[in-house]
């Protein structure tokens, strides 16, 4: 094929994946966007889970025992989550009865306290508000079932229309720094759609590789030579669901005692035993790097440090890639703008076709006339 003739193909595989996609590219894009800086915004939404008096922590006791008094009967502390940066100690309960059986992570009760009072903050359902609407509009544009699968597809469409972007953007006579013109076109929306393109290309085909692998982490791992068999190893959907236990053997600060001693580190959470697996899941959060996980025997206080798995580190840094997690200041702004750029240029690629269809219909009637 000529070189016109790949231009051509391009260009019709290119208008096609844009036109089709347009419509979900949209709030994908933007509530991506938003989510880059998902703490900043919580703070803003629900102000009054972070008035906090200060960051002194208090015995983890002290924090159960708070959020037990607002629980209601029958529920289960399930998780103690301590703060980073100056935030609200987190308390995750399951509620009493038996878990509906609908799709996504389980509903939790999620208490907010000061760190140094206990004094509750705020108590909401894990599955309502504003960031957690974002975040499944996000990873399964609020589609139960097949919704991930789907935004894993559209990241796969995405990388090929970086690809051909980048190559339409390609001038065709002259030296490539022709195309960082302005006026390449005399509609400002093509030209934007020039410029735009070609500044965000590289770091959307990033955004989507990343995002087409969180989705599909099974086919993606089974590349990189660390994904489990199918049917290996435990069910981590049953495992999310599974009921914690009523009442530990282990008191909580026993388990925690022993964890230390198998770990260096700062505490960072506490996962209570369930009918599933019988043992505390004790996290500590390292100096530099993720950290270590510790799992403690309910019923032996059997401390023993989890190794990690090669694989679950492949998985942590294209999630930290993707959303931008300790990854600095510099990326979460490329992150944002690989969020709100594509929806312009959606935008402005259905504003240029629809252009070409007026142009082409009345040159169609002048050479039938």
């Amino acid at each position: 094929m000529t070189k016109q003739a790949w231009r051509r193909t391009w260009f019709q595989v290119h208008k096609w994946i844009g036109l089709i996609l347009a419509i979900v590219i949209v709030p994908l894009s933007l509530s991506g966007a938003a989510l880059v800086w998902d703490e900043a915004l919580d703070r803003v939404v629900n102000p009054a889970r972070f008035a906090v008096s200060g960051e002194t922590l208090l015995a983890p006791d002290a924090y159960v025992a708070a959020a037990r008094a607002v629980l209601k009967p029958g529920d289960r502390v399930a998780q103690l989550t301590l703060p980073v940066e100056g935030g609200p100690v987190v308390v995750a309960a399951a509620p009493a009865g038996k878990a509906a059986a609908r799709p996504g992570p389980p509903q939790r009760t999620m208490v907010y306290l000061d760190p140094p009072t206990a004094r509750v903050l705020d108590v909401a359902a894990s599955g309502g508000g504003v960031l957690r609407f974002l975040h499944v509009l996000h990873g399964s544009l609020q589609i139960p079932g097949v919704g991930r699968s789907i935004v894993g597809w559209i990241g796969v469409f995405m990388m090929v229309s970086s690809f051909t972007g980048l190559w339409l953007w390609w001038p065709m006579v002259g030296k490539w720094l022709r195309g960082l013109r302005w006026r390449r076109h005399r509609h400002t929306d093509t030209n934007l759609h020039y410029l735009m393109g070609f500044w965000i290309a590289l770091p959307l085909f990033v955004l989507s590789l990343t995002g087409a692998w969180i989705s599909f982490p099974a086919f993606f791992g089974a590349l990189s030579g660390g994904a489990p068999a199918r049917g290996a190893g435990p069910d981590r959907a049953a495992m999310a669901r599974a009921k914690p236990l009523a009442n530990p053997a282990q008191p909580l600060g026993v388990v925690i005692d022993k964890a230390e001693v198998a770990s260096r580190g700062t505490l960072r959470s506490v996962a209570w035993p369930t009918d599933l697996t019988a043992d505390w899941t004790v996290t500590f959060a390292g100096k530099q790097g993720p950290g270590e996980t510790v799992k403690v025997a309910d019923d032996t206080g059997t401390a023993l440090a989890a190794p990690a798995r090669p694989q679950a580190g492949v998985a942590r840094l294209m999630r930290r890639i993707h959303d931008g997690t300790g990854m600095g200041a510099l990326w979460q702004t490329i992150i944002f703008l690989g969020g709100v750029l594509p929806a312009a240029l959606a935008v402005t690629g259905v504003i240029m076709w629809w252009r070409a269809r007026g142009w082409k219909a009345k040159l169609a009637a002048r050479r039938a006339a």
